[in-house]
């Protein structure tokens, strides 16, 4: 079995791959190792602050961070890592960090499950004003205690999400 960074960004049903990098409800933030192919642990978060979905990456791309494209699926369940989740763009969020080499765009992907029998949630409310301000105030209170210094820059739809992960494919 090949690992799951060789896995493609689309399924052959034309739906985005997310692999589960961090389950829903985990106070620690799990990182795929590429060169091991195994899951660590890469740090606690802050006391409070819980992922609030499944949180993971598409693979066989390439975010301007150096890292493969950040995703948030919004489902019911939790998963566990290494799992692949289909799914549908909803939105992208602008976000930019510090890093090694200076401020780096770090864009988030927010994605709808997309499998048989799940259970979404209502797409009206999945990105409501409301819920992108819960997320937002999600990615900056989980980079709380790093030098990432993260800042939300603004919110895109579903069709700038597709296009920025057709763009980042390797």
């Amino acid at each position: 079995m090949p690992p799951v960074s060789e896995l493609e960004p689309f399924d052959d049903k034309g739906r985005v791959q997310m692999v589960v990098e961090t389950p829903r409800g985990s106070t620690i933030k799990f990182k795929y190792d590429e060169a091991k192919g195994v899951f660590t642990i890469s740090r606690n978060l802050a006391a409070g602050i819980a992922y609030p979905f499944d949180w993971g990456f598409i693979p066989g791309t390439l975010s301007e961070d150096g890292d493969a494209v950040d995703a948030l699926c919004l489902h019911r369940e939790a998963t566990y890592p290494g799992v692949v989740l289909p799914c549908r763009c909803l939105a992208l969020v602008s976000v930019d960090q510090m890093s090694s080499r200076g401020r780096v765009a770090n864009p988030r992907l927010i994605l709808a499950p997309d499998w048989q029998g799940t259970q979404s949630l209502n797409v009206e409310s999945e990105l409501s004003d409301r819920a992108k301000s819960e997320l937002e105030r999600f990615f900056l209170n989980a980079t709380l205690f790093t030098d990432k210094d993260a800042r939300i820059l603004g919110w895109h739809g579903a069709e700038a999400a597709e296009s920025y992960l057709r763009k980042s494919t390797r």
